[in-house]
């Protein structure tokens, strides 16, 4: 199992059209609009490089307003626990 984060620079007023583009690929998990120099991360879950080469390439980058993406592969997952606590900070 491999696990990519896409990120992906869009065109303009094309970011949310793109986000709904994406999250409808099957091998993408999740897609969340960001602040910095890109606009959307995309996570993948794919069954080998092969398959990652597949999607970004002709599925990503071939959606109308990409204009750049930058692949990133995650090698080990730390417990759940601890990336629930980052994401409620202020919470509670």
């Amino acid at each position: 199992m491999v696990t990519a984060f896409v990120l992906i620079r869009a065109k303009g007023q094309r970011i949310g059209a793109l986000g709904e583009a994406i999250a409808e690929i099957p091998q993408v998990a999740e897609v969340y609009s960001v602040t910095g120099p890109y606009d959307l991360i995309a996570l993948l879950r794919l069954k080998d490089l092969e398959e990652l080469d597949q999607v970004v390439t002709q599925g990503i980058l071939a959606l109308d307003g990409v204009e750049r993406t930058e692949t990133l592969l995650g090698f080990r997952a730390y417990p759940s626990r601890l990336l629930d606590q980052g994401f409620a900070l202020g919470e509670g």
